[in-house]
C-alpha cells in the first residue's frame, strides 16, 4: 500500500522559520529508520506558501492566485511517499516521528488509488499506458 504522509504548515513554517539544528538531526535518524526499514520512497519540505501559486479552474477558465493563502492549518510543509503493509503500520511509524514543527503540529495519512479502485473504467488499455508512462518516469530518474 502506498500511502503519502503529510505535514500540515503552522503559523512558524509560513513564516519561514527553519528548523533548529537539533530537529533536522532528529529527522535525519528518523528518515535513515524509514529508508533502511524500505518504507520511504521519497519526501521533501516545501518553502511557505508565499513562495507557492494557486490556480483555479472554472470549465475553460483559469485563475492564478499567488501566495501567501490565509488558511495555515489546510496547508501542506512537507511530505514523504511511503510503501506500508497497511494503514496501521504507516500510523504506527507516524507515531514514532519526532514533532517536524517547533509547536503543536498534525500529520496526515492518505492512501493512493490503486487501480482496482477506478473498476471498469480503468480498462486494459489505459492500465498499459499507465505503466508505459511510469516507466518513462523511472527512466527519466536514471
Amino acid at each position: 500500500m502506498r500511502v503519502m504522509v503529510l505535514i500540515k504548515a503552522t503559523d512558524e513554517s509560513e513564516a519561514g522559520q527553519m528548523p533548529s539544528m537539533e530537529l533536522i538531526t532528529a529527522m535525519g535518524k528518523y528518515n535513515e529508520e524509514l529508508v533502511k526499514a524500505g518504507i520511504m520512497q521519497g519526501g521533501d519540505g516545501l518553502k511557505p506558501s508565499s513562495a507557492g501559486a494557486r490556480v483555479r479552474f472554472s470549465g475553460k477558465d483559469r485563475t492564478v492566485t499567488d501566495g501567501p493563502f490565509a488558511e495555515t492549518k489546510e496547508l501542506i510543509a512537507g511530505y514523504w511517499l511511503w510503501q506500508v503493509q497497511s494503514m496501521d503500520e504507516a500510523i504506527e511509524w507516524v507515531k514514532r516521528c519526532p514533532n517536524p514543527m517547533v509547536s503543536d503540529s498534525e500529520i496526515e495519512i492518505r492512501p493512493f488509488f490503486d487501480p482496482a479502485d477506478f473498476g471498469e473504467a480503468f480498462t486494459p488499455e489505459l492500465q498499459d499506458e499507465e505503466k508505459r508512462l511510469r516507466q518513462q518516469i523511472e527512466e527519466q530518474k536514471r
